[in-house]
């Protein structure tokens, strides 16, 4: 089993950056992918990035591509997003998900078994 919590959200002015933090514990022994998800209100549930752990190949949504970056710390299990040049419209609940199974589809949701509880970011023009 394992768990996944993630932190760093909040309020932020638009132009602005955050870095979310997911940290990874319980049995992270077999991890293979954590990606990054959010969901607005009303709307459906959006890739943002994944990394595949140990082996550090990211990808990314088109949509954030170039603005959002994913890093990790293996030593901590945890899965960093940078996002920068924040616009209302990111505005969202931010999860992060993880996977012990290996994936042809690393940005989808249902390759994902364990869920955080998400945390807010809210973005003001």
């Amino acid at each position: 089993q394992i768990q996944v919590m993630e932190s760093g959200g909040g309020s932020v002015q638009a132009g602005g950056s955050l870095r979310l933090s997911c940290a990874a514990s319980g049995n992270t022994y077999n991890l293979k992918f954590i990606a990054w998800f959010r969901q607005a209100p009303g709307a459906e549930r959006e890739a943002l990035g994944s990394v595949g752990i140990g082996f550090g190949t990211t990808y990314y949504a088109a949509s954030v591509k170039g603005r959002f970056y994913l890093s990790q710390d293996s030593t901590k299990n945890t899965v960093y997003l940078q996002m920068n040049s924040l616009s209302p419209e990111d505005t969202a609940v931010y999860y992060c998900a993880a996977t012990t199974d290996f994936t042809p589809s690393p940005l989808h949701p249902s390759a994902y078994k364990f869920w955080g509880q998400g945390t807010q970011v809210t973005v003001s023009s």
